[in-house]
């Protein structure tokens, strides 16, 4: 099977989506075609062999072929004829805005092109960290207290401290801080405000056990990656997250008693079953006094997440076999042609 794999895109995570892009590009064992998508929304094939970092910092992307979508999938123009991209299945790797926000997703199915990632409501749940609450909630899945912060608020109560302030619509850890009086609580909030309108606060609890677990369904099975306890300072932040993956190899598993982790695996389950069929995903969770709670929901983790699997290209050609995109609507203007047979015809 053929894999295209689209990355970048018009956001603030567009350099994060490209590292991912050159890891996948040294794990996957499998065909691979390279669909970036610039600042501009402009989409390029880019060859395998200038898959890395300069290609993209030095504007030399824009020498290579540009392709476009139409019904099927990317094409390629000539100068007499259009040529499809031989991919069979598409994955979604850009992180934030237009790969997690839904536009992808749209375009996908918009234009009936088989992908694995989310569907357009699962990227919209997951996209803004409220929504996430509010689905976790909803499946039964504990999440911490918040508030939400908007820029437009002219008074608001001062938190506790300390408190952690996040973007609402942001990954990565970008924008992400601590705040452990007024004083930095005015200057993260103002950090946070250049990303985003609206703010997400929660009470920071010190020292705080954070798991990462990763999976998906395929046909009637649940795959799941080894759990990892992310390596961290006070928090997880973008530089731990993010400066280290590119040359990461398979991590290690989490020490951890059977109970807790069947826990953790129910929670993973309600959360990705069904909203989030079709995705590989990465559910990252606090436990405190032995109980689960959903941190965040990664519809687009990092390089997918490879480095939590032991058999990760095997996973990602079987899940590639059974995505599906929805079911197409036959027209066949009954309707139209009953009204235009009448008398007083439109």
């Amino acid at each position: 099977m053929n894999f295209g794999l689209i990355f970048g895109g018009n956001s603030y995570e567009h350099e994060i989506s490209i590292v991912s892009a050159i890891v996948l590009k040294k794990v996957f064992r499998g065909k691979l075609s390279f669909v970036f998508c610039d600042k501009e929304r402009n989409f390029y094939l880019i060859n395998p062999n200038k898959m890395n970092a300069k290609t993209f910092s030095s504007g030399a992307y824009k020498d290579e072929k540009q392709v476009f979508l139409k019904q099927g999938g990317f094409y390629e123009k000539s100068l007499l004829k259009e040529k499809l991209l031989d991919a069979d299945v598409y994955i979604n790797l850009i992180h934030g805005k237009d790969g997690e926000d839904g536009k992808i997703a749209a375009l996908m199915e918009f234009f009936n092109i088989r992908y694995i990632g989310p569907r357009l409501e699962a990227s919209v749940l997951s996209y803004n960290k409220e929504l996430t609450k509010l689905y976790a909630k909803k499946v039964g899945v504990k999440t911490l207290p918040y508030t939400i912060l908007k820029k437009s608020d002219k008074q608001y109560k001062e938190p506790k401290y300390p408190c952690i302030l996040k973007a609402l619509r942001l990954g990565s850890s970008i924008g992400l801080a601590v705040a452990k009086n007024k004083e930095e609580f005015e200057y993260a909030k103002d950090l946070a405000f250049e990303f985003d309108d609206e703010i997400l606060i929660e009470d920071f609890i010190e020292n705080v056990k954070e798991y990462n677990l990763a999976g998906c369904k395929i046909k009637d099975e649940m795959i799941f990656s080894i759990i990892e306890e992310p390596k961290k300072n006070e928090l997880l932040d973008f530089e731990q997250k993010y400066l280290s993956f590119s040359s990461s190899t398979e991590a290690k598993e989490a020490d951890l008693k059977d109970e807790l982790k069947e826990k953790l695996k129910e929670a993973f389950v309600k959360i990705y079953d069904p909203c989030f069929k079709g995705a590989l995903i990465r559910c990252d969770f606090f436990v405190l006094d032995n109980e689960v709670y959903l941190n965040e929901i990664n519809p687009n983790p990092g390089s997918l997440a490879n480095y939590l699997f032991k058999d990760f290209s095997v996973i990602l050609q079987r899940l590639a076999e059974c995505v599906k995109n929805e079911k197409s609507i036959e027209i066949d203007y009954t309707f139209l042609h009953s009204i235009n047979g009448q008398k007083g015809k439109l």
